[in-house]
């Protein structure tokens, strides 16, 4: 005998269609919200990961500015010292070389001329004085360029004045100064007054 399925069964096959798809949504959404979750939070773990490296730069780059400071400041200090060094070896240079100068002017100053200024201004000389002759003043200029610590003997002014003889023609010389041993000439602006001549 044939039997005969009176209840709703596609009534009942929808419902339970309805019901797995629901389960399968709510699965998907937790499933969603569940991988939402977990970037956030690989993320917030990044993010603070980042941040923590950021101050620690911040703090070594802190630390680098004091450190280039305190080398900065070295090296001021270093250039100071130099600087003083250097004075002080021109001044030690400077003090031997003008015993050393004078010293060459009296020897160099020939008979019948006489100085009455030396201005020093660098590596160069200005000798003014007074001469017996134009002749004295040419041999007095020869002198100078065999001189060991004088060379380049420049006229600027030879003229007579006066009836003195022994100082008829007053004249004005340019000397350039020669570094000899390791002498360093270099001055600041000189003027000494001398009043002698040679015999």
């Amino acid at each position: 005998m044939a039997r005969i399925n009176l209840l709703p069964w596609r009534e009942e096959r929808r419902k339970l269609r309805n019901r797995q798809a629901q389960t399968l949504f709510a699965s998907v959404a937790v499933a969603a919200v569940l991988a939402v979750v977990l970037v956030m939070v690989q993320y917030d773990r990044v993010i603070e990961g980042q941040l923590q490296r950021n101050r620690l730069l911040e703090q070594e780059i802190t630390t680098v500015d004091r450190q280039i400071k305190e080398i900065e400041g070295f090296e001021e200090e270093r250039a100071r010292l130099l600087s003083r060094k250097q004075i002080i070896e021109q001044l030690q240079a400077n003090r031997s070389m003008m015993v050393h100068l004078f010293d060459e002017m009296a020897r160099t100053i020939p008979e019948g001329v006489r100085l009455t200024s030396i201005k020093q201004s660098g590596l160069q000389l200005a000798l003014e004085g007074a001469a017996e002759s134009n002749a004295r003043v040419s041999e007095y200029m020869k002198r100078l360029e065999g001189s060991e610590w004088m060379d380049n003997a420049d006229l600027q002014i030879s003229e007579a004045k006066g009836a003195d003889a022994r100082g008829r023609f007053v004249f004005t010389l340019r000397v350039d100064l020669r570094k000899v041993d390791g002498e360093d000439g270099e001055a600041d602006e000189a003027a000494v007054a001398a009043g002698g001549g040679g015999s």
